[in-house]
């Protein structure tokens, strides 16, 4: 009889890539005829952004293997030799733990790694969010890659499952379970605003909002002056109080932090920024904001289920799947300033309490645990290109 999966070894690198998976590693966890192997990289082994492996050992996981790749600096060549690291470490990793399948979720550098290193060593490897596009982020390309690398697909949305199918994969091992986002807000025991004025110290006002900027990894130098331009906006609009976290370990994101930094010290009465928030203040301050604005995914894959609006700026995700409540800008001050007018105009707020979520209604962790249990481990890794 063919064995099936036992050991299942999940990859996480930020704390936003755990966040979402971890309903999925708490149900592996828990079930009686699969182990959990867990491999902590990227960021959550780095200082500067929280030391965020933390928060998975906080919440009852044991992480098998730290896999520190993260270096000091930003630039092109910092990540392509953090990258070079990584592969290494992986590559040693996979001999120790030995699992018969590696979980990886999107799209970062850290995942190019891990994902390399698992085809070298015949691991089967199962793909969650596959098929999305996003051109304005060398992600794009990693993650059709790693769907190349892969034997098994979870997308998110419908026209996904069909990209990831035209990219020659298996049909009959492509599934639509939805975004696994939707799942961990409907799954957490969300903060109230009382907890996060006291836990998190935030001061909430009449009108608050999220901001979450990263850098566009595609295009040269952009990172300052979009920013800047976000900044000046925001400076404008007084009576607004402004949440700002800190992007990931991507080219340029430094600037980003050091630009945040001294905005939040400018106008330290209306702003605060973390460097972490850690999945739950995250999704349960969203709760009680008017919309989230930058360029950040979570905009568009989590914030519609809040039923507030998301201002989307620039081409960081271009490409993906978006609802009503997601208003599009580019970076530009009048472009920006139009969007957060928009967002708070009488006309706009009418149409959020009908918007749904193009990324589902849940369940998505359930929906894999599920199928990876009935699935038998391949007795090779050959693939044959699936022709339209």
């Amino acid at each position: 009889m063919k064995p099936k999966l036992k050991k299942i070894c999940i990859v996480t690198g930020t704390r936003a890539e755990y966040g979402l998976l971890f309903w999925l590693m708490k149900s592996i966890k828990e079930d009686p005829d699969l182990e959990l192997q867990i491999i902590a990289s990227g960021s959550h082994l780095s200082p500067e952004f929280g030391l965020t492996y933390r928060e998975i050992e906080k919440d009852g996981f044991t992480i098998n293997k730290k896999i520190e790749m993260v270096l000091s600096a930003d630039t092109p060549s910092a990540i392509t030799k953090s990258t070079g690291i990584a592969l290494i470490s992986f590559a040693d990793s996979y001999i120790d733990l030995m699992p018969d399948a590696v979980v990886l979720l999107g799209d970062r550098y850290e995942l190019l790694a891990a994902g390399t290193a698992a085809l070298f060593a015949r691991l089967p490897i199962i793909h969650i969010h596959g098929g999305e596009t996003t051109a304005g982020a060398f992600d794009e390309a990693i993650r059709h890659s790693i769907t190349k690398m892969a034997w098994w697909h979870f997308t998110a949305a419908e026209e996904y499952q069909k990209r990831v199918i035209q990219l020659g994969e298996n049909p009959e091992r492509v599934y639509n379970v939805g975004g696994l986002g939707v799942d961990h807000i409907s799954k957490a025991n969300l903060l109230s605003k009382k907890e996060l004025m006291y836990e998190a110290k935030i001061q909430f006002a009449k009108k608050n909002l999220l901001i979450t900027y990263h850098p566009v990894t595609m295009e040269k130098e952009s990172s300052r002056k979009d920013f800047r331009c976000l900044l000046e906006v925001l400076a404008e609009f007084d009576d607004i109080y402004l949440i700002f976290t800190m992007p990931n370990s991507d080219t340029d994101g430094r600037i980003i932090q050091q630009m945040t930094q001294d905005f939040v010290s400018t106008y330290p009465n209306r702003t605060i920024a973390f460097s972490s928030m850690g999945s739950l203040r995250y999704l349960s301050t969203m709760q009680f904001v008017d919309g989230v604005i930058g360029n950040s995914s979570s905009g568009l894959l989590e914030t519609p289920t809040y039923q507030i609006g998301t201002i989307n700026i620039g081409d960081r995700q271009k490409g993906r799947l978006k609802a009503k409540s997601v208003i599009d800008c580019v970076a530009s001050n009048k472009s920006i300033r139009n969007a957060i007018n928009k967002l708070y105009s009488k006309e706009f707020q009418g149409i959020l309490k009908d918007v749904k979520n193009p990324y589902g209604n849940g369940n998505a962790s359930e929906k894999i645990l599920d199928i990876l249990k009935k699935v038998y481990l391949p007795e090779n890794l050959k693939k044959n290109f699936y022709d339209l």
